[in-house]
């Protein structure tokens, strides 16, 4: 058990029921009332939320994470398949749940799967992959913007400078999806 003044980034926790991401927090002290702000992940769902915590007085349950690095390696349509790459053993998660992370990941990738206990929680990326342009419009020449879309070989549309052409690799955030830069 962990009181609100124990609470560190990263530290994962049982909150209402919740198994929760501490993301930020701040120890306030607002006309002598001390309590603790913070700002936690929802592991199951994934939604953000913000609360303030009285001090000492409530404490949580810590909950450990595990990271296992996993392979992907197919999708079926209505799952992702992974598979342990010591003990090859392999598990699936349905797509509707890897939305965002199928737009950064191709077959063959490494990713790191996180569990709680024997629950899966999901896949944790890095924070930068490279992935190759597929589609996107010729450079104009003396065009009025020097962006234009493009699009991945995982069907993520990026937007990249205008002189981009198909074939190219380009280093894509994982955050947020944008264009960081031209790959080697």
């Amino acid at each position: 058990m962990v009181s609100s003044n124990e609470l560190k980034n990263g530290m994962v926790i049982e909150y209402d029921g919740k198994l929760v991401q501490i993301i930020e927090f701040m120890h306030v002290l607002q006309n002598k009332v001390a309590y603790v702000r913070v700002k936690m992940k929802d592991l199951r769902t994934g939604t953000v939320t913000e609360t303030a915590l009285k001090g000492s007085e409530t404490s949580f349950k810590r909950c450990f994470i595990e990271k296992k690095e996993m392979q992907y390696i197919y999708n079926t349509g209505d799952a992702l398949a992974f598979m342990d790459m010591e003990t090859y053993e392999q598990i699936e998660i349905p797509t509707e749940r890897l939305e965002w992370e199928m737009k950064f990941m191709l077959e063959g990738a490494n990713v790191g799967v996180t569990f709680y206990g024997e629950e899966i929680l999901g896949v944790s990326l890095p924070d930068k992959v490279v992935l190759e342009i597929t589609d996107t419009t010729p450079a104009i020449k003396g065009a009025a913007t020097d962006k234009k879309k493009a699009t991945c070989e995982t069907g993520l549309e990026i937007t990249v400078p205008v002189f981009m052409e198909n074939g190219t690799k380009v280093i894509v955030s994982t955050i947020d999806g944008s264009y960081v830069s031209r790959a080697n």
